[in-house]
């Protein structure tokens, strides 16, 4: 493994926010132990090719090969595809396999986890952009680390595993889709990230 990246975006789930659980536990450790590495967590647009072309506009700039990325559910999803156009590292958090498929059922209004009062709209086109920013295969499965939960209650771990074949993988025997234990993974996270050593 290389050294540590000096770059990290986090991606967040589908109607998550950079205030979900995961995303403020990640921001405290890298604020205590890593504030030499520039941190990026936005809030994601409704449509995925707004989101992917956000995403690209915000990391352009980015080294590559010292940038990672970690993205939960959707977030996950989103994860991949920036780290199949980039190369570089990923952290899969319970990362949504085939969104197209299951956000269908999703068309409609929807309301924001964090703020029930926020809104959006998850229109039908938004399927078809998630069918066609979807990999077509993982190349390199050793830059990805996977932390899947047999207890997920939405997505299924057998997918995450067949998809991710080749990759590090740390499979938990239960916890949940949100990993409501996150904070015992955390350190397999940064480490795989190349973040955990002092500077």
């Amino acid at each position: 493994m290389v050294s540590g990246i000096s770059h990290l975006l986090y991606l967040h789930g589908f109607r998550s926010s950079p205030q979900s659980f995961k995303a403020r536990r990640m921001q405290a450790w890298m604020q205590q132990h890593r504030p030499d590495v520039v941190w990026w967590c936005p809030q994601l647009p409704p449509s995925p090719r707004e989101a992917v072309a956000s995403l690209e506009q915000g990391i352009a700039d980015w080294p590559q090969e010292r940038m990672g990325v970690v993205g939960s559910s959707l977030g996950g999803f989103y994860a991949t595809v920036v780290a199949e156009r980039t190369g570089c590292r990923a952290v899969l958090l319970n990362p949504a396999i085939d969104p197209a498929r299951d956000l269908a059922a999703y068309i409609g209004e929807q309301t924001a986890f964090h703020d029930p009062a926020e809104r959006f709209f998850f229109r039908a086109e938004y399927v078809d952009e998630l069918r066609a920013l979807t990999p077509v295969a993982i190349t390199q499965p050793a830059r990805y680390l996977g932390v899947f939960a047999k207890g997920d209650e939405l997505l299924d771990w057998r997918e995450m595993a067949s998809r991710y074949a080749g990759a590090r993988v740390k499979l938990l025997e239960g916890s949940d889709h949100a990993l409501s234990d996150f904070d015992d993974h955390l350190g397999d996270v940064v480490a795989f990230l190349g973040l955990s050593g002092s500077r």
